[in-house]
């Protein structure tokens, strides 16, 4: 992971156990103009540390966090890959809104300039492909290829489609998630005029509060998240390490609006089930719940909903819920890569994150979802939800895995 609270995984998910908070105020564009003025920025990223200086001219920010964090996510899982199939390979990393940051740059060059100062590297850098592309020519990886752009259900997406790619045993491995930073004037400003973000712009850290009554809007971050998805038998015969298992995924659509989920909940609902159902699990049985969980007034409400649809009232209260974004903000894209390898190391260590923030009850929120404070708790199947706009509604679950 590189997200806006460091830029490892290890310290990332060290921060998000003890409720720290990675909001602050907006620092890099002028937050003078916009009604927010807070963001969750990555701090001290260094991409020379993985992209030669031609490499970094012609990549932009966000891509530059996917190969960074495809760079540990294979040192992590031990992968030899100069010893192995570069055919049985393959990269599925996602982007809700890719290079805006170049495309901005770049058009202010074109109308300051003219045509014949505009970077030759503007349309490769700006493409949401060339996340998955940049990785796969960075390692060498010919297997199965591909990008994911289903807004702030993208990372999750990815994952799940890179599951079923080995499912279809069309690659050994494939490496999934997501990637965004689209922190600038025209991005941040285009969430705040439709008044979807966050403006707690007193106390920063407490921006993002989801599930809470007094939450008006999500705020905006930036960050990587990428799992290493292995078959079984290819990671048992080179004796992986094995952080859980995939078992479940299910996509559905709201039908209902361009932004809004469907007040019913019932996308989302079914969402959960059709995931449920590829796991060939009851409701009963998942332990905790990552949800989207975005600190928006009408997402939260809706996820709740959604929630005891699923599960009924009974089993929906004795389901350990949190949401990481009130410490990490809404990463778009990367929301459900990140939020993915929050769901395993929570399995690994039998700890549920918290949701950080959450003062003041919401009467129409009223699930158990575990404020303030991690919980320690034996956890076997854990599911993370990612609802996005226009309707995508994305559902992963992991199971412990058992040797």
């Amino acid at each position: 992971m590189i997200t806006p609270l460091a830029v490892t995984a290890a310290e990332s998910w060290k921060s998000l156990v003890q409720g720290r908070s990675g909001v602050g105020l907006l620092t890099q564009i002028d937050r003078a103009p916009f009604n927010s003025k807070v963001a969750a920025e990555v701090k001290n990223f260094d991409p020379a540390l993985y992209l030669k200086p031609k490499e970094l001219k012609k990549t932009d920010r966000f891509v530059q966090f996917a190969v960074a964090t495809a760079h540990m996510a294979l040192a992590d899982s031990k992968l030899d890959i100069p010893k192995e199939d570069p055919y049985r390979i393959g990269v599925l990393v996602g982007s809700g809104i890719g290079g805006l940051r170049t495309i901005e740059e770049q058009h202010k060059i074109l109308l300051t300039k003219g045509p014949g100062r505009v970077s030759p590297f503007l349309i490769p850098m700006l493409i949401v492909n060339m996340a998955p592309g940049q990785i796969s020519i960075s390692f060498g990886l010919k297997g199965p290829n591909n990008c994911v752009a289903t807004a702030c259900a993208t990372g999750s997406n990815a994952i799940g489609d890179a599951f079923k790619i080995i499912q279809r045993d069309e690659a050994d491995v494939m490496l999934a998630g997501g990637t965004e930073s689209c922190i600038t004037a025209l991005g941040f400003g285009g969430f705040d005029a439709m008044k979807a973000l966050s403006t707690h712009n007193d106390a920063p850290e407490t921006a993002s509060r989801p599930f809470d009554r007094t939450r008006n809007g999500f705020v905006m971050g930036e960050g990587c998240g990428v799992l290493v998805l292995e078959s079984l038998p290819h990671a048992l015969k080179r004796n992986a390490y094995i952080y859980a298992e995939i078992v479940g995924y299910g996509m559905t659509s709201d039908a209902s609006h361009i932004t809004a989920p469907d007040p019913t909940g019932e996308g989302a609902a079914r969402c959960m089930s059709v995931a449920l159902k590829s796991a060939n699990i009851t409701p009963s049985d998942i332990d905790y719940i990552n949800a989207h969980g975005t600190s928006t007034p009408m997402n939260d409400k809706v996820e709740t909903l959604a929630i005891k649809k699923t599960f009924g009232e009974s089993i929906a209260r004795k389901i350990a819920i949190s949401s990481t974004k009130s410490m990490t903000g809404h990463l778009l894209g990367a929301a459900g890569g990140i939020e993915a390898v929050a769901c395993v190391l929570a399995i690994r260590d039998s700890i549920v994150p918290p949701t950080i923030n959450y003062r003041v009850p919401d009467p129409e929120c009223d699930l158990n979802y575990t404020p303030n404070e991690a919980v320690s708790r034996k956890l076997r199947y854990v599911m993370s939800n990612s609802l996005g706009f226009g309707g995508h509604n994305a559902c992963i679950i992991f199971k412990a895995f058992d040797a």
